[in-house]
């Protein structure tokens, strides 16, 4: 249990906390509106389909707002709570300074430096050297210049002294505190009274565990004093010591002086006299700077002294105040209680206990209630706040409930519409025909067929929360769910994507992989993302809707990372001009494709669709960076589904990954040999991960080979729902073709069952056509391809793909030798001269 330390920080952390669940309900609300939308970064391309979904943000209730902003509680952070109280150090508790007696010579330097401060002429050291023994003078004028500056040093000793005297760490220093600005203690203590259970004085503050607290200090403070003492008098011990070295020095220079001047004609009386005056002269000079440092060091004492007498001094008019304060509340109450028992003793003596502590309760009782009336003020506007904030939820809540209700009514109505008919139906067919006439239950299912295969027409805004959505004419990639042609592939389609429908709400309730991708870009926003175990695992779960524009430029920019290092800055454009100014032998045949790409997507529905004319820049582009490749059939489709989230560079980059990078080479050139090989390997993988499988189709001559072939070819483009195309193609961006052969695989084990009950090769074949789009369960498959499939090494497909390489190769060979002999042999025989090949007649 959280529990503030005073009710000023209680009142800040429940506002706070009320702010946060504010703007955490308004985002909810926000959210549940829209659930498609979703922020997204604006770094990164976006497609066709990007741009169909528009963010809608719901604006906050303004006169919620205002209303909250008016009974807003004004509380400042204190010490212990806010931004500024989390961004600031640990406090420390102050230790002792530790002088190493061992570095002695380090520590007087410091000592001295600190003494010194703030002057420059005073940083420099009192010892000598032997060339500055040897410049000195030994003139009066230097002594008296070098006692006049000793004399300063002391006097900026002495102010950093009383400086550091007066900044010591008691929590109340009544010496700095004027006697005027000093606020008595009785009305202090008068006053004391009015003050919260939480506020604490400084007289309550140092009772107690504070007095311990500065005890402890002031002996700290003590024993660092007398070190520092110690220290002081050593450094004086060691000055002494130089100034008797440097007389000797003097001396020294003076005998050898005159010794060496003077030394000639004169008697050596003289000199011994010259001599023992000399020596009387540097005693008496001794004997002086002695006298001189005794005079200072009492001085020094007398004017400590005096400092600690005036503290006591103030310290005595302190406490005669509090005690004179204390002594005129006792007789306060003194008097008081006087006035309570004279008024009582006029009553009754049962009366009496009751009465004598009457007055004192009611006191208390009336200075408690003036305390808690500023506290019951501050709660009662913060719960103002409260009670307009939960309305304002509790409105919400209530406006989401009616439009689930009308949603559920909606439903309901629907449901009983439905029975209604099929009760009818059920009726119809029970009762016997016995004419030839057409039977009524026949209109009968004609309606329901009709009303059944009806798309949902495209509502208003205002009328989107209160009508259901079963399914929309066109999924959120933009393909067809209900085709036009057929009435039979019409009512299969519906009830496919009613399927759909169903497993997208039921996987909506499992938000469990969604948290993960946000959490996984939250950790990688300040970084750059880098292939891992668990990217790879996300991404084999399916990349969100809103997140896969950047995910699928990540992974293109992955793999063509080399190729867009060495060209220049506008390739795509530059190609694309160049594609469009000379003549192209692909263009014709691109042309034709264009609206034969993806008839059932409304992106390229049309002549005028947005996505033709960037499906045919991205193909233009392309077939002139590759005139080997220029264009072949199953490219376009390859575009079409980039296009739907990538822009035209990144799309047509995307095309360089899947036919430069990810596929053998030659597999999109005229003979798709590498189409055959991937073929044939794949043959060999079903034989050995599906063998019943494998058994059935070559016990009934089989060749799935020509419907495998185009899932190859265009990546599963028209062979499998857009959910479960869209989640094969995220992870066949990021680890290449192996994915092809992983879905290949799992989409025969995911039906397997099914097709082995077929008994012969018409059936099986007819069941193959179109079993892939029966598959709904996005989940289950990539289960399969992912888990039951495993061990899948690259190793082995690349070593099966060589070994069938060279085979074809040599069947390649064979074909064309039989070829020119097959053309020799027309020309010799006038028989088949009227025979020509399949390349010929297109020619």
């Amino acid at each position: 249990v959280l529990q503030a330390a005073t009710r000023q920080d209680m009142t800040y952390w429940l506002q706070e906390l009320q702010q946060k669940r504010w703007e955490y309900c308004n985002n909810l609300d926000a959210a549940k509106r829209d659930s498609r939308t979703s922020p997204t970064p604006s770094d990164f391309s976006r497609g066709l389909v990007a741009k169909d979904s528009p963010g809608t943000i719901l604006s906050q209730n303004a006169s919620a707002e205002r209303a909250r902003n008016i009974l807003a509680v004004e509380t400042s952070p204190t010490d212990l709570v806010g931004e500024q109280a989390a961004s600031q150090p640990a406090p420390v508790q102050a230790s002792a300074i530790n002088f190493s007696l061992k570095q002695w010579s380090t520590e007087i330097k410091n000592s001295m430096s600190s003494l010194r401060k703030g002057s420059n002429e005073n940083r420099k050291s009192v010892f000598y050297t032997t060339e500055e023994w040897e410049l000195l003078d030994p003139s009066p004028k230097d002594l008296e210049d070098s006692m006049a500056l000793e004399e300063k040093r002391k006097h900026l000793a002495e102010g950093n002294k009383g400086r550091r005297l007066t900044s010591s760490a008691f929590p109340f220093d009544f010496g700095r505190i004027p006697h005027k600005a000093r606020r008595p203690l009785k009305d202090m203590i008068g006053s004391s009274k009015n003050r919260t259970s939480s506020d604490s004085s400084p007289t309550d503050w140092c009772s107690g565990n504070g007095n311990r607290l500065v005890s402890e200090l002031q002996l700290k403070y003590q024993s660092q004093q007398e070190e520092l003492e110690k220290l002081k008098k050593d450094l004086l011990s060691q000055k002494e010591l130089v100034r008797l070295l440097q007389q000797t020095v003097r001396s020294s220079q003076y005998d050898k002086y005159f010794a060496s001047r003077l030394c000639e004609g004169v008697p050596k009386d003289m000199l011994e006299l010259l001599h023992q005056k000399d020596d009387q002269i540097l005693g008496l000079n001794n004997q002086l700077e002695k006298l001189n440092l005794e005079k200072d060091s009492l001085q020094q004492e007398v004017k400590n002294l005096k400092c600690k007498v005036g503290e006591l001094n103030e310290r005595l008019g302190m406490l005669m105040e509090t005690i004179q304060a204390k002594d005129e509340v006792i007789m306060k109450l003194s008097r008081q209680l006087s006035e309570c028992e004279d008024s009582t003793s006029s009553q009754s003596g049962a009366m009496y206990s009751p009465t004598a502590t009457c007055t004192n309760k009611e006191l208390q009782e009336l200075d408690r209630l003036k305390d808690n009336l500023q506290g019951y003020k501050t709660q009662n506007k913060f719960l103002n706040k409260e009670i307009l904030e939960l309305s304002a939820l509790r409105r919400n809540a209530e406006a989401r409930e009616r439009e689930w209700q009308a949603k559920y009514t909606s439903l309901e109505a629907k449901l009983c519409q439905i029975e209604s008919k099929y009760l009818i139906l059920l009726q119809e067919m029970k009762t016997p025909v016995c004419s030839e006439d057409q039977s009524p239950a026949r209109e009968v299912i004609t309606q329901l067929l009709e009303d059944a295969l009806k798309a949902e027409p495209s509502e208003q805004p205002e009328q989107a929360f209160f009508k259901p959505h079963l399914v929309s004419e066109y999924d959120i990639y933009g393909f067809q769910t209900v085709p036009e042609d057929d009435d039979e592939e019409k009512l299969v389609a519906k009830s496919r994507a009613l399927d759909l429908r169903s497993l997208s709400l039921s996987e909506n309730r499992e938000i469990s992989t969604g948290v993960k991708w946000e959490n996984y870009l939250a950790s990688t926003m300040n970084r750059e993302m880098m292939r891992c175990v668990e990217l790879k695992n996300l991404i084999r779960s399916g990349i969100p809707h809103e997140h896969r524009s950047k995910m699928w430029k990540w992974c293109v920019n992955l793999h063509v990372k080399k190729f867009k290092d060495s060209t220049i800055p506008g390739y795509f454009q530059t190609l694309l001009q160049k594609a469009l100014e000379k003549p192209n032998p692909a263009s014709k045949q691109i042309e034709l494709d264009l609206l034969r790409t993806l008839p059932n997507n409304k992106h390229y529905s049309s002549p005028t669709s947005e996505g033709i004319q960037k499906l045919r820049n991205v193909l233009l582009a392309f077939s002139w960076r590759n005139p080997d490749i220029g264009y072949c059939q199953g490219l376009n489709r390859l575009v079409a589904i980039a296009l739907l989230y990538l822009e035209q560079e990144d799309a047509f980059w995307c095309l360089v990954t899947i036919v430069e990078v990810f596929m053998p080479r030659d597999y999109y050139t005229k003979t798709l040999l590498g189409s055959q090989v991937d073929q044939r390997v794949f043959k060999d993988l079903l034989s050995e991960k599906l063998p019943r499988l494998h058994a059935h189709f070559e016990q009934y001559k089989v060749d799935y080979t020509l419907i495998t072939f185009n899932w190859f070819l265009v990546v599963f483009v028209d062979s499998v729902v857009s959910d479960i195309l869209f989640k094969i193609w995220d992870s066949f961006l990021y680890e290449g073709p192996k994915v092809i052969f992983r879905f290949a695989l799992a989409l025969f084990k995911y039906k397997e069952e099914e097709i082995l009950k077929l008994q012969d090769s018409m059936s099986i074949f007819k069941y193959l056509r179109y079993f892939t789009r029966t598959i709904l369960d996005a989940r289950k498959l990539t289960a399969i391809a992912f888990g039951d499939l495993n061990p899948f090494p690259l190793r082995q497909i690349r070593n099966r793909r060589a070994y069938h390489l060279e085979k074809v190769r040599l069947e390649l060979t064979e074909l064309e030798a039989i070829r020119e002999d097959f053309l020799r042999e027309r020309e010799t025989c006038t028989e088949k001269r009227d025979l020509i090949s399949d390349d010929e007649e297109d020619s």
